[in-house]
């Protein structure tokens, strides 16, 4: 525990640097918010099959997540009960169990432990009492999330007024299930809340991404220039937040009577030699994503076209992971049209994660100095019934560090 007063570290319309340098308050963070908080950690079809697994991490903490023997979907602590080293190391599998390479400590895909070795060196040994320790698991819409407090609320009431934007997002799938189609990861030398704000921060768009607006075509470039587009930003509460940049792509299945966009009409050719003309449009619709980036508290965006996870690795590292999803059972060429769509802005050779990360740097770098700061969140007004509201507020950044507050101070 500290002496840090919390509440005094963010305001209405701005917080203090510290939250973005002080080491102690960076652990108290992850005892706070990530040991407390609904985290996601997976999509359902990382792990389609009993005995599929998956290790990730909340915060620093090791964990598996599988579809057990049984076929029920559990996220455990990667760590043996006897010595604490991680009994699976591997990204992605299939396995029947987990062995602990120390002393070959044996868990079975529930967690349970199945064997030890040379038993008869232990005195009133019960193994039920040492499977690997089980966190509360919940989904939504194939949302997989976890969390280590038994008393958190239901993840229905954590995510609240931001699922029908999930299901909004998932209509991605354009009629065919959802699928991860593969993910790549990199760290930046920053806090985990620069990213945050991040999301929903249209402000920076035609500022930081002018090279990847060059880079479109006449139409695209077009369609990207939301400011004055009608677009807004919405607190959805529990420190969630949406960003409306194109409105008439927040529901991907509206308007599939109009016209296809030139882009993608040689791709909709290909496709009407395997689909009705109904499926075609919703496959092409789906191809490009959706206009809006959905901001949930503390580490995952649903931003148009793909996920983006955060985990926080020190006051001043984060790590970063965009994760590529496309269609379950659609043509290839679609999810090809996917992955160059991705790999265009947010691909590791793309226009748009390069900039957003030498931005993030700067702030980190800028924040650091000497002296009493503040950074200011003011820009904007919250969206309201009587207020249209703004693309460009920062009403996301004000949502995620009121409930940031809200959870330093319980």
């Amino acid at each position: 525990m500290t002496d840090i007063d919390y509440g005094a570290l963010v305001k209405p319309d701005r917080v203090h640097s510290s939250l973005y340098q002080d080491p102690a308050l960076f652990d108290e963070e992850l005892e706070r918010i990530f040991y407390k908080s609904w985290v996601w950690v997976a999509h359902a079809s990382e792990i389609p099959n009993p005995n599929d697994f998956i290790t990730t991490h909340i915060g620093p903490q090791p964990v598996i997540v599988n579809r057990d023997r049984a076929g029920t979907v559990r996220v455990m602590v990667n760590r043996c009960r006897h010595r604490a080293a991680t009994v699976c190391e591997k990204r992605r599998g299939n396995s029947p169990g987990f062995v602990c390479p120390y002393h070959a400590w044996t868990y079975a895909t529930d967690g349970s432990l199945k064997g030890v070795p040379m038993p008869k060196g232990y005195k009133d040994f019960d193994k039920k009492e040492f499977g690997l320790v089980q966190l509360r698991v919940d989904q939504y819409n194939g949302m997989i999330f976890a969390t280590f407090d038994a008393d958190a609320p239901s993840l229905d009431d954590f995510l609240g007024a931001a699922k029908p934007w999930i299901d909004l997002f998932m209509k991605q799938g354009g009629g065919f299930p959802v699928k991860v189609l593969g993910e790549h990861k990199f760290t930046f030398p920053g806090n985990w809340k620069i990213q945050l704000e991040n999301t929903t921060d249209a402000y920076h768009f035609p500022i930081v991404h002018k090279s990847f607006l060059t880079s479109l075509d006449g139409a695209t470039e077009e369609l990207f220039s939301f400011m004055d587009a009608g677009g807004y930003v919405q607190n959805l509460g529990n420190g969630h937040s949406v960003m409306v940049m194109i409105p008439e792509l927040v529901d991907l299945e509206d308007n599939l009577d109009a016209d296809i966009p030139d882009r993608f009409a040689a791709i909709a050719e290909e496709l009407r030699k395997t689909l009705d003309e109904q499926a075609v449009r919703r496959v092409v619709r789906a191809i490009g994503g959706t206009g809006f980036n959905l901001n949930m508290f503390p580490n995952i965006a649903c931003s148009m076209a793909f996920f983006r996870v955060l985990r926080p690795l020190a006051v001043d590292k984060t790590e970063i992971r965009h994760v590529a999803i496309g269609m379950d059972g659609a043509p290839d060429i679609a999810n090809q049209a996917r992955m160059r769509l991705h790999e265009h802005f947010q691909g590791p050779m793309g226009f748009g994660t390069p900039d957003d990360a030498e931005a993030w740097e700067r702030v980190q770098r800028g924040a650091s100095g000497p002296g009493v700061s503040w950074i200011m969140v003011n820009r904007g007004e919250d969206k309201t019934a009587a207020n249209a509201g703004d693309v460009t507020a920062e009403t996301g950044m004000r949502a995620a560090y009121q409930m940031w507050k809200r959870m330093m101070t319980a």
